[in-house]
């Protein structure tokens, strides 16, 4: 028990000794300190990021119960270092040591604007590659479960296809279509539940405009024929309940609406309820004529 305490004593001694000595260093001017004491902090920091999820302990909430600065005490130091040199290979260092320290600890949207600024103020870097390639996953980690606001999705997306589009020969390519296509599927979900939830609402205008906005955002998609189908239904309620002014109109659209679903789709399931709507929508039209 003595020899528990008197351990613990120590690491707390120690460890107010190196607080004491980084604290001096980041309020010293040796530059030269600075920076090798930023480097060791960096390897640490980033060793700890690496394996603390496979090694070390995690408590309920998901989090390390272990924790440490590191990192965010190196981009202190880094920050002095580049503010004091920033047209230098160690200014040069030290400002994308700063984007990825804040990468590695987690926090994108720092780290996506050092990254990002990176490739700006230092276009002829080796590390450019690396920086926005990163700068583009912080905007992937960034990207929001797929019942919220999508925009930093498409934003993601958009990052890699300039990652792709600068170093189209990158061995990282490969790694950015697979993550666009999780992104693009991730979009696609958003849209077919919006027109699913106006097809429940019965809100018929706007069931048929996310509808047609889907058909057009996805051509390829595998739900294309419910999502037709769900546009054909749609735009038969909408020209049934529309006023005359504009009856004829939305009934035109819907008997042509429902002839293409059908030679796209001859062997869908749905194919013997678009026929009657086809059916009724043109007895309707004639009746319309008629009365002219």
């Amino acid at each position: 028990m003595k020899l528990l305490i008197t351990l613990l004593f120590f690491s707390i001694g120690f460890g107010f000794i190196s607080c004491s000595d980084y604290n001096s260093i980041v309020k010293g001017d040796d530059y030269e300190v600075k920076l090798n004491e930023a480097n060791k902090l960096y390897d640490k920091g980033q060793s700890y990021q690496y394996k603390k999820n496979g090694e070390l302990k995690i408590d309920r909430f998901g989090n390390p119960k272990i924790k440490d600065n590191s990192l965010f005490q190196a981009i202190t130091l880094y920050e002095q270092i580049y503010q004091r040199m920033p047209k230098t290979g160690e200014g040069e260092l030290s400002y994308f040591r700063i984007g990825k320290a804040y990468y590695l600890g987690k926090d994108f949207y720092m780290a996506g604007y050092y990254l990002g600024t990176f490739v700006q103020r230092f276009p002829v870097s080796v590390k450019c590659e690396e920086a926005l390639f990163l700068s583009a996953m912080c905007s992937v980690n960034n990207s929001p479960d797929h019942t919220l606001d999508q925009q930093e999705t498409e934003l993601a997306i958009n990052d890699l296809q300039q990652f792709i589009n600068r170093y189209p020969a990158s061995s990282l390519v490969d790694s950015c279509n697979h993550i666009m296509d999780r992104l693009r599927t991730k979009l696609e979900r958003k849209d077919f539940e919006s027109v699913k939830l106006y097809v429940k609402m019965e809100d018929y205008r706007a069931a048929v405009t996310s509808a047609l906005t889907f058909m057009e955002d996805h051509p390829r998609s595998d739900k294309r024929e419910e999502i037709y189908y769900q546009l054909v239904r749609n735009s038969y309620m909408l020209s049934k309940n529309s006023i005359e002014s504009k009856k004829r109109e939305r009934i035109e659209e819907s008997i042509e609406r429902s002839r293409n679903f059908v030679a796209e789709f001859p062997d869908s399931r749905y194919k013997r309820e678009v026929d009657n709507y086809f059916d009724l929508l043109n007895k309707e039209l004639e009746t319309l004529t008629s009365g002219n």
